[in-house]
């Protein structure tokens, strides 16, 4: 017997964008970690760092991001679980 094809979906068009390091455009020379409101914009609201790949952060400045928030946390200015 004959069986009708299905009708294909036209496929949806994504528009690249390559993420810009926010630290770069600033020309941030350091990321304190008294700055709690710029170290809170790249923690989760459970209290996880988020990672570079999400938020677009270069390397040379997640690693700084990472110790300033880690800083940030044992001096207890900032969280390390919100419940």
């Amino acid at each position: 017997m004959f069986k009708p094809k299905k009708k294909r979906r036209p496929k949806r068009q994504f528009i690249i964008r390559k993420k810009v390091c926010s630290f770069c455009v600033e020309k941030a020379k350091t990321i304190d970690y008294k700055d709690i409101a710029k170290l809170t914009k790249f923690t989760t609201e459970r209290g996880k760092m988020i990672p570079r790949r999400v938020s677009g952060v270069c390397a040379k400045h997640q690693r700084v991001l990472a110790m300033a928030i880690k800083r940030a946390r044992f001096i207890a200015l900032i969280p390390y679980i919100r419940k």
